[in-house]
């Protein structure tokens, strides 16, 4: 898969880098204005003797000066920054020999408005507004207190070419605040939709075990007397049913009160001694990119209702005529898996098995179930990126949720997930999810 290209230059400029920019854009149509171009008679605006003096030329250096160190803290400390760009303005307009600070000298503040609108609070982004045009004022009012001249019309224009940089900068503020809010709604939504699967998943594994509960426990009552070996075997199989039913219960539910701040803080029952939970960094991922979607994984038909890991070979069977080959690996000796557990990781390969066919571009991808530690089921999916002439598919609007969905998935029952690019290309999806001792699933 080809490296990632770097952001454009101009979306890796720092705003106080622009602020500087325009300050040195300010500066040489300022030099401009004072000397006869190709086309003029002579300059639009005559030098004055005071800018071709060593004085005012300190006056230039000065507020440029000024300018870069209030660049330079525009990221950090926009306040700051903001009265260091207010400045050097007043200083470099001093020697000009002008009625009002002119529009080019106000350039770098323009900016940083727009800056401090766009990425502050609203109210220190209606400070940055109060003192760019405050400023501005008490500059004419002054000169009108002592008697000079006074650029009305001018000080107009440039207050405002402020409060237009000061808009623009507000409006991308607060389209960027609604398009967080709905990335966190949409995230959210698909949390609450993997729940609810989860939840009809988990009602269809209680009914089931509850359907072998009942059918045993009718097998033990008719031979209880004339059978006793049988009767005991019916009373097994009862126990193992219901207690994997409960350690089922118990991982999801547990999971489900630790968003529920007063139901975290009730006292939780012992545990059973037939399960034990794992406790672990289930809501922990290092997801660096979203190949998800908000809708759950495509049903692909010819598989069990409830599947598990054992179908796998068949999952890989249809993604093959999908196009994209699936090699299914499996490390260690099988062991028996509680079948909450059991399907979790199948809908985890299933969901990432579906990203790899929409969005990868890839000719085929590697599920490895890995049961070499009788504590931890680790399953892992993973592809090598698109095929040459193939470009990796980005998800469209709406998308980029599947990912959260896994994650929820995995938290519920503990586990750990990550998700994110391969070092030598492709993408890799991992979970480990803690196996409960002491169950003997059917």
């Amino acid at each position: 898969m080809s490296a990632t290209p770097s952001a454009p230059f101009f979306k890796r400029v720092t705003p106080g880098g622009w602020a500087a920019v325009a300050w040195g854009a300010g500066m040489a149509f300022t030099a401009l204005l004072r000397i006869r171009v190709p086309g003029q008679e002579g300059p639009e605006v005559l030098p004055g003797f005071v800018i071709l003096r060593w004085d005012g030329l300190l006056m230039l250096t000065t507020g440029t000066l000024l300018t870069l160190r209030g660049s330079v803290l525009l990221a950090r400390r926009p306040t700051a920054a903001l009265n260091y760009l207010l400045v050097a303005p007043v200083v470099a307009s001093t020697p000009l020999g002008v009625t009002a600070i002119p529009f080019a000298q106000y350039l770098a503040v323009d900016v940083a408005l727009y800056a401090i609108a766009a990425a502050r609070p609203s109210r220190e982004a209606w400070r940055a507004l109060l003192l760019a045009q405050g400023l501005l004022v008490v500059y004419l009012a002054v000169r009108l207190l002592a008697g000079w001249s006074a650029g009305t019309t001018g000080t107009l224009a440039v207050a405002l070419t402020a409060l237009v940089a000061w808009l623009l900068g507000r409006s991308e503020g607060q389209a960027r605040e609604y398009a967080e809010r709905s990335r966190a709604q949409a995230a959210e939504q698909a949390v609450t939709t993997e729940r609810l699967r989860i939840a009809r998943e988990m009602h269809d594994t209680v009914a089931h075990s509850i359907g072998i509960v009942a059918l045993q426990a009718g097998a033990a009552r008719r031979v209880i007397t004339t059978q006793p070996e049988a009767a005991q075997q019916a009373l097994a199989e009862i126990e193992t049913a219901s207690r994997e039913t409960l350690a089922g219960l118990r991982r999801m539910v547990g999971a489900l009160r630790a968003t529920d701040p007063e139901a975290a803080a009730a006292p939780e029952p012992d545990p059973d001694a037939a399960g034990r939970t794992t406790t672990s960094t289930g809501r922990t991922t290092k997801a660096t990119g979203a190949t998800g979607r908000t809708e759950a994984s495509v049903e692909l038909p010819g598989l069990p209702e409830m599947p598990g890991l054992a179908a796998l070979d068949r999952l890989a069977e249809l993604t093959g005529n999908a196009g994209v080959r699936v090699a299914v690996r499996r490390a260690g000796a099988p062991c028996p898996i509680p079948p909450d557990i059991d399907l979790s990781a199948f809908r985890i390969v299933q969901e990432s098995v579906t990203n790899v066919v929409r969005h990868s571009g890839a000719a085929s991808c590697t599920v490895t179930v890995d049961q070499r530690d009788p504590e931890t089921l680790a399953v892992t999916v993973e592809d090598r990126g698109p095929v040459p002439g193939h470009a990796r598919v980005s998800p469209g609007p709406g998308s980029g949720y599947g990912l959260t969905g896994m994650r929820e998935r995995v938290a519920v029952l503990h586990g750990e997930f990550s998700a994110g690019p391969r070092p030598g290309g492709g993408f890799r999806v991992t979970a480990r999810l803690p196996l409960p001792t002491g169950v003997t699933p059917r």
